[in-house]
């Protein structure tokens, strides 16, 4: 078997384009290779295009090499999730990695909103996220997991699990995040997950309505019970949030709460409902 042959269904990529068509979103382009495809664009809006990404294989395997592009085209809305959490299998030899790549012209808008990944015992995952955001966009991120299969005792077991964030724009850079846990780290140690089986980041961009987002998260956050949750203002056009949480439940509903926010106070819509079961 040739090396290329080797590598079908674990080379994965996904290219989308987002163009604005009068007062609408549409997806103008969509190429993808195995493990990577996306569902037909949802009409739960009048404005963006909804987009959900899978993996039909069932999840993540160790040696997995996928590559995601979007770009967002001047104007143009977009949001992009998951039908559900993703799933990440033990890795026997080399970690499994993912690289995204998000590109935001002037004025566009995009969410992105997967649902949290679940490594589980043995996995190695290496993820980074990087994105342009043009003048005037407007840009929401989500970054979720589990520490494992909690309800099969296998919370904090698996390798490795790596993940970084960065956003730029035209004067340079907005945030970089990473956060690195291999498997010799205490998940109870101060500066990490102390013990919350369920974590998230999400940062918001934006030149307008970063100041009404913070203030309505400081108070809407303790409503949600099962989880903690901090703001952190950035030095331009932005925020960052973290988020602990007891439970999966708690974890999806302080992010649903994070996003109605966003959506409210940044991108002047309502809360959007993504219809999953």
């Amino acid at each position: 078997m040739s090396a290329g042959a080797a590598r079908v269904g674990r080379d994965g990529a996904l290219s989308l384009a987002f163009r604005r068509r009068g007062t609408s979103t549409i997806l103008a382009a969509s190429r993808s290779i195995l493990p990577l495809q996306v569902l037909a664009p949802l009409a739960l809006e009048d404005v963006a295009a909804v987009v959900s990404m899978l993996n039909p294989t069932g999840g993540v395997v160790g040696g997995d090499r996928l590559a995601i592009d979007v770009d967002v085209g001047p104007g143009a809305d977009a949001c992009l999730t998951t039908p559900s959490a993703s799933r990440i299998y033990r890795a026997a030899a080399e970690p499994a990695t993912q690289v995204v790549r998000l590109t935001l012209g002037p004025g566009a808008s995009l969410e992105w909103v997967p649902d949290h990944g679940i490594p589980f015992a043995g996995a190695a995952f290496r993820q980074t996220i990087e994105a342009e955001v043009g003048e005037g966009a407007r840009l929401v991120l989500v970054d979720a997991w589990a520490a494992g299969r909690i309800a099969r005792n296998e919370t904090w077991r698996f390798a490795l699990l790596d993940s970084a964030l960065t956003a730029r724009d035209g004067a340079g850079l907005l945030v970089h995040d990473r956060f690195i846990l291999p498997a010799a780290v205490s998940p109870t140690a101060l500066g990490f997950a102390e013990a919350w089986p369920y974590f998230a980041t999400v940062v918001v961009i934006a030149d307008e309505g970063i100041g009404r987002f913070a203030e309505a998260l400081e108070d809407a956050a303790p409503s949600w019970d099962g989880a903690a949750v901090g703001l952190g203002a950035l030095p331009r056009r932005g925020a960052l949030v973290r988020c602990l949480a007891d439970s999966a439940p708690a974890l999806a509903t302080a992010l649903d709460g994070i996003w109605t926010l966003a959506r409210r106070e940044v991108l002047k819509r309502p809360p959007l409902a993504l219809r999953k079961p």
